[in-house]
């Protein structure tokens, strides 16, 4: 991905979501009046196992929400593998390096972002998606402490109340929560106190979003991305 004219476009949505903000309105359709996050996006994940759909957080997580979409864009996720999954906790993915069965002793390691390196954790405790927490469909980064997130990110297979708040909530299955369970469900193979690898593969094919409650955009792009960097996951 071109760096600069990714973060020109990062810009120019983080711009949008706070004159939304600022004026009081939403192009989302979907109001804050039940206190729920307000979805922004939704981005379409077509896995090997079958499809699932994630609401992504524009207003409570722009940063990450603007990277997800830019990585979409560039076809970034196309043959990624879920190289992580823990029973009953979560199941991850967008690591790099998964493509590539020559680093496997390395996977969980790599990362990308929209921005040519780790971008800042969203924490604000004010928000919806902090208020509601870690529940069963959350969708959140992945990172190596504070401000490291690049690409990785872990979907939530049950309620986690007590799991401490370090993590950028950006979204939450919104449909395609069984394939999700059917991914987490797989036997097993390297497994540690983290969790496994599922001994079957399981690979991203493509990723498709579009905005909700305005013209729904569906982006390709063939554009390269910048050099891998590294990123460890917990």
């Amino acid at each position: 991905m071109n760096g600069p004219k990714s973060i020109a476009l990062a810009l120019l949505f983080l711009s949008l979501v706070f004159c939304t903000q600022a004026c009081g309105q939403s192009d989302t359709g979907a109001s804050d009046r039940a206190g729920l996050p307000v979805v922004t996006h939704v981005i379409e994940f077509r896995t090997s196992a079958g499809n699932f759909e994630i609401e992504l957080y524009g207003e409570d997580a722009p940063l990450a929400v603007a990277n997800m979409i830019g990585l979409s864009d560039s076809g970034f996720f196309d043959g990624i593998l879920f190289h992580r999954v823990h029973p009953g906790f979560l199941i991850q993915t967008g690591d790099p390096k998964t493509k590539n069965p020559e680093l496997r002793d390395r996977w969980g390691t790599g990362g990308m972002s929209i921005y040519n390196g780790p971008f800042p954790d969203e924490l604000n405790p004010n928000t919806a998606t902090a208020k509601r927490g870690y529940v069963r469909g959350t969708v959140a980064m992945s990172n190596n402490g504070p401000n490291t997130n690049m690409s990785q990110f872990f979907i939530l297979l049950t309620d986690v109340p007590g799991m401490e708040y370090r993590y950028t909530i950006f979204g939450k299955v919104g449909e395609g929560m069984n394939v999700v369970d059917s991914i987490a469900a797989r036997p097993l193979i390297d497994i540690d106190k983290y969790g496994g690898i599922p001994k079957e593969d399981v690979r991203i094919l493509s990723t498709d979003w579009k905005e909700v409650g305005g013209k729904e955009e569906r982006k390709e792009s063939d554009e390269s991305l910048p050099p891998e960097q590294a990123q460890d996951s917990e």
